[in-house]
């Protein structure tokens, strides 16, 4: 007669941390700052704001937007600053930087307002795969938050899981 499968993984304490599950939905947008610079390069004060003026920053509203410039212009702090005074109270959070920097300040801010105490000296194992765009700086930003809570913490799946933090004993 075979014996029992037993499922090890779901009998234990492991709580597993799923960063996807904090995924802020909503439409992420690239506003390139270059279109607006003279041959993509030059900055012209007067025809910038009158550009900032009279774009339709509706396009925006709702989303989630990052500030660049794709060219090698320099390009001061104001204007980004200007651009960032049209979309307040239109996109739900604009940064300057690539999307991947947009995803990392969203995760930023939600690690930081997590209640983990929850998670006091329990075995955590954060969750590796997903296919939302979680940024790698997300899982680092965790990891410091986690670490001096928990008693251990993994990375990966439960059946395949990488160790990265023990709490030594006479810590426990």
């Amino acid at each position: 007669m075979a014996e029992e499968i037993v499922n090890r993984v779901a009998q234990s304490k492991l709580v597993t941390f799923n960063l996807e599950e904090y995924y802020p939905e909503g439409a992420r947008l690239s506003f390139d700052i270059s279109d607006w610079l003279q041959d993509g390069f030059v900055l012209r004060e007067k025809e910038f704001r009158q550009q900032a003026k009279e774009y339709d920053w509706a396009t925006f509203k709702g989303t989630y937007v990052a500030l660049n410039c794709s060219t090698d212009a320099i390009v001061p702090a104001w204007a980004y600053m200007l651009v960032s005074t049209y979309l307040e109270g239109v996109a739900k959070k604009t940064v300057i930087g690539d999307l991947e920097m947009l995803e990392t300040v969203l995760y930023a801010e939600i690690i930081d307002k997590l209640d983990v105490s929850g998670l006091e000296d329990q075995p955590v194992i954060i969750k590796g795969c997903s296919r939302k765009p979680v940024p790698k700086n997300a899982y680092v930003l965790l990891t410091n938050k986690l670490q001096p809570v928990v008693k251990s913490l993994m990375y990966g799946e439960a059946c395949s899981s990488v160790p990265l933090y023990k709490k030594p004993k006479n810590q426990i």
